[in-house]
């Protein structure tokens, strides 16, 4: 099945762009990290084009009630990581956090592989159109607190775009969507694709916002 018209431009841009526009951070060449992957799930709501979210347990050990795609580590049975196996495990991880029907999903292109040193995960987006919509929500409310869409013109739009400050000293783009701060990687990329997109609009990146735990 085709993509909507303004799905296009991410298309185009997920063909053509290199790991280093997306992030200083890519995988160590001696090949350490753990491969795993996230979806980057889009699709049309009442607002127009949107971006799938979660935001995690706030008692998880790492990146505690912290705004992310869904996804995780890629597992022997999700395949070889540098072909399948992102694409199976993204749909996977997604369908055991929210509960998304993998079936109304439809996997259109991959972003090359970029690396978290904190966390050692070498991550490769995979981004999809949600074609069929089906409800969602926390399947563990021990790993999930809650699911929700945030609509792209909420990302595009300069008052609610800020730059992040850990206590670390790492800054990075971060946005600013109803309750939720959404920074670190899973920002990281929104701001890249909104970018390369076409998308992005001029913002203040000198309006800052302290981050107060870790990440």
């Amino acid at each position: 099945m085709g993509l909507p018209g303004w799905l296009a431009p991410v298309a185009g841009a997920a063909r053509t762009v290199e790991p280093r526009q997306l992030s200083r951070f890519l995988p160590p060449e001696d090949g350490a990290g753990r491969p795993s992957a996230v979806l980057v799930l889009f699709g049309e709501g009442p607002h127009g084009p949107e971006l799938l979210l979660m935001e995690r347990a706030s008692s998880l050990r790492s990146h505690a009630g912290q705004p992310s795609f869904p996804g995780g580590a890629i597992d022997p049975e999700d395949g070889d990581p540098e072909r399948e196996g992102p694409l199976r495990a993204a749909l996977r991880e997604a369908e055991e956090e929210t509960g998304l029907d993998p079936s109304g999903v439809q996997i259109f292109a991959t972003l090359p592989a970029l690396y978290i040193p904190v966390s050692g995960f070498v991550v490769t987006p995979v981004l999809a159109w949600w074609r069929r919509p089906t409800p969602v929500a926390p399947v563990d409310p021990g790993e999930t607190a809650r699911v929700f869409t945030v609509p792209v013109s909420e990302l595009t739009d300069p008052d609610n775009r800020v730059t992040a400050v850990h206590p670390s000293g790492y800054m990075s783009p971060a946005f600013s969507v109803g309750p939720a701060l959404v920074w670190g990687f899973t920002a990281g990329v929104i701001d890249r694709l909104l970018h390369y997109a076409g998308w992005e609009r001029p913002w203040d990146r000198e309006r800052r916002v302290s981050i107060d735990r870790k990440a």
